[in-house]
């Protein structure tokens, strides 16, 4: 398949992406993963939460190399639909990177969990401890009603086979998307946000708000027990903020304002290591919204915009946010 390298060495300024106006179409089209195993994964996400493999294939050569930043990458990717919202994982066969920190906390900062909406938090908690998932919650949590904007809502963070972090959770009447107000239907229903762990939440507001043009949706302060145990962080107080696109999953931050132990994003990151997992925004834009992206400063990781037809992609690119999470940018075709 044909594969074309675009390099922008000028772009003219685009306001929608500056702040100045709204986006027109930003929406978060996939969340994607590193695998170690991708046989593995998949039979991992489509048997134990119902998602469905939907595409697969392999590539090598300049693109996917300037796409990624990884010198010498073939890549096997297979994309899964949930509901209506998709997940794309990655395995490098060459070269292979890092496993991700045994001991990996969820206030470090390369946190990033996908909240996937379960119908029934009871049925779906029994069948993850039947497929004996490894937890990271100590068992699901319903927060408390003094806290407005999410009392009722229950949670259980756990991890899929590479010790990803993933997010179980049932929206109470009144709260949450209201496709997901239904009493019967499929256990595992779809993905309603992206977490990531920030260390300002403003910084991340003028990448995610200011450049990338999302909304905020929602803002809460969660701290005590119920929390604590869900994060699994003794002294957990968080301020969250809940972002939009124009349609799509969301993207939450989550700032720990105590405690203030998590560690900083490796600085020495690479895509195909194993902490990896990047928030991917379809826009009939790149080159504006790359413009935007060099204006702030922000940092690249691929090396120019890439087309890789056998993805479906259009001109991509790959850059992270102030805390290091990556963030791809792509028009499908």
């Amino acid at each position: 398949m044909r594969r074309r390298i675009l390099l922008w060495l000028a772009l003219a300024p685009i306001g929608v992406f500056a702040g100045e106006q709204k986006t027109n179409g930003l929406r978060l089209e996939s969340i994607g993963r590193t695998v170690s195993d991708l046989d593995r994964s998949v039979e991992f996400y489509t048997k134990v939460l119902d998602f469905e493999k939907v595409s697969e294939y392999e590539a090598a050569g300049d693109a996917v190399e300037h796409l990624y930043g990884v010198f010498g990458a073939r890549v096997r990717v297979a994309r899964l639909r949930l509901g209506a919202e998709h997940l794309e994982l990655t395995e490098f066969l060459a070269p292979q990177g890092r496993s991700a920190p045994e001991d990996a906390r969820s206030n470090d900062r390369w946190f990033q969990h996908i909240a996937i909406v379960v119908r029934d938090m009871d049925a779906a908690y029994g069948r993850l401890r039947r497929w004996k998932v490894r937890h990271a919650s100590s068992g699901p949590q319903r927060l408390p009603e003094w806290n407005r904007n999410a009392g009722g809502i229950e949670a259980f963070y756990f991890r899929d086979p590479d010790g990803h972090p993933l997010e179980a959770i049932r929206f109470p009447a009144g709260k949450g998307d209201p496709r997901w107000q239904t009493a019967a239907g499929e256990m595992f229903l779809g993905i309603d946000h992206t977490a990531i762990v920030v260390a300002d939440t403003e910084a991340s507001l003028r990448f995610y708000r200011d450049t990338l043009g999302m909304e905020v949706a929602g803002e809460s302060e969660n701290y005590g027990i119920e929390q604590e145990r869900l994060n699994n962080v003794f002294g957990a107080r968080l301020r969250i903020t809940g972002l939009r696109g124009a349609s799509g999953p969301g993207v939450e931050f989550l700032e720990y304002l105590a405690p203030a132990t998590g560690r900083p994003f490796p600085s020495d990151a690479h895509v195909n290591d194993l902490i990896h997992t990047h928030s991917s925004f379809s826009t009939p834009d790149v080159a504006g919204l790359a413009d935007a992206l060099r204006r702030a400063r922000s940092g690249f990781v691929s090396g120019g915009a890439v087309e890789l037809p056998e993805a479906g992609l259009g001109p991509a690119i790959l850059v992270r946010d102030p805390d290091g999470h990556p963030v791809r940018a792509v028009r499908r075709f």
